[in-house]
C-alpha cells in the first residue's frame, strides 16, 4: 500500500495529532514501513526511529506505536498476516534497505505488477547480519563525507577537518547530518564503523585488528561501542558467526 500524507488528523478526546502523523495505535498484522521520499519518525517501546529512503522499519503485530511525517513524504506500507508469516523480529526494528529491496517495494506500488506476498515477505525479512540502521544524508557536502567514510571508515578526520576540506563550516556540516539522518556526526560515524566491523569479524579477523581497520583509536573504545549497540562483545559476536 502506498500513500502520501495529506494533512493533520484530529482524533477523539485528547488524541490530537500535532503537525502530521498518527496517534498511538497497534495493528493485528506485521507492518513494514518505507519512505522513498521525505521522512517519518515512529515512536514505539520508548524509542524514536527516524526513517528515510535508506532506513525502513519492521513493526511486529500488536506493538503500539505513533508516527510523525514530513509534510511532503511518500510512505510505502507493506502489511503481512501475523498468523501466516513468522517475523524474525519481536521488537520494532530498523533495517537498512538494499537496492534490491528498494526496487521490489517500488515495483509493488504499481497496480500492473502482480503481487507475491510470500516472496516480498521473504525478501524484506531476510537478515544476513545485525547491522545498525544508517540513514544516508542527502545534501551534497554531507553526502560526500558519508560516501568517503563508506570507502574509508578509518579516515581519522574530525568534522572540522572535513568542513575545511569542503570549504564549509563545521556547524553547517554538523547541522546537515543531524537534520538529514537524525544522528550527530560522531554517532553516525560510529555506526558506520561498527557496521563495517561486522563483516571483518565474520571473516575471522582479531578484535584488535578490526578496531584499527575501521578507525577506532583504542580496542577498549571499540568493544564498549560494540557492546552498547549490539548488546554483546565483538568476540562473542565473532564466535556466534563462526
Amino acid at each position: 500500500m502506498i500513500g502520501e500524507v495529506s494533512g493533520p488528523e484530529t482524533m477523539a478526546d485528547d488524541e490530537f495529532v500535532a503537525d502530521w502523523g498518527h496517534p498511538p495505535h497497534a495493528h493485528t498484522y506485521h507492518q513494514f514501513l518505507f519512505v522513498p521520499l521525505g521522512w517519518i519518525t515512529v515512536t514505539a517501546q520508548g524509542r524514536e526511529h527516524r526513517l528515510s529512503a535508506s532506513v525502513a522499519l519492521w513493526i511486529p503485530a500488536g506493538i503500539t506505536h505513533s508516527a510523525r511525517f514530513g509534510e511532503d513524504s511518500m510512505i510505502v506500507s507493506e502489511s503481512f498476516d501475523a498468523e501466516r508469516y513468522r517475523l524474525p523480529y519481536t521488537e520494532v526494528t530498523g533495517v537498512n534497505v538494499t537496492d534490491a529491496q528498494r526496487r521490489l517495494l517500488l515495483s509493488r506500488t504499481r497496480r500492473s505488477v502482480l503481487s507475491d506476498d510470500a516472496f516480498a515477505f521473504a525478501s524484506l525479512s531476510a537478515a544476513t547480519r545485525a547491522s545498525l540502521p544508517l540513514p544516508q544524508p542527502s545534501s551534497p557536502l554531507a553526502a560526500t563525507v558519508a560516501r568517503e567514510l563508506g570507502r574509508r571508515p578509518d579516515d581519522p578526520r574530525t568534522v572540522t577537518e572535513w568542513a575545511l576540506s569542503l570549504h564549509t563550516s563545521s556547524t553547517s556540516l554538523r547541522r546537515a547530518f543531524r537534520a538529514e539522518t537524525g544522528l550527530a556526526f560522531s554517532e553516525w560515524r560510529t555506526r558506520l564503523r561498527l557496521n563495517h566491523s561486522l563483516d571483518l569479524l565474520q571473516r575471522g579477523h582479531l578484535v584488535g585488528a578490526v578496531a584499527a581497520m575501521v578507525g577506532f583509536s583504542s580496542v577498549n573504545g571499540y568493544i564498549m561501542a560494540f557492546r552498547r549497540h549490539f548488546g554483546q562483545t565483538p568476540g562473542a559476536y565473532a564466535r556466534k558467526s563462526a
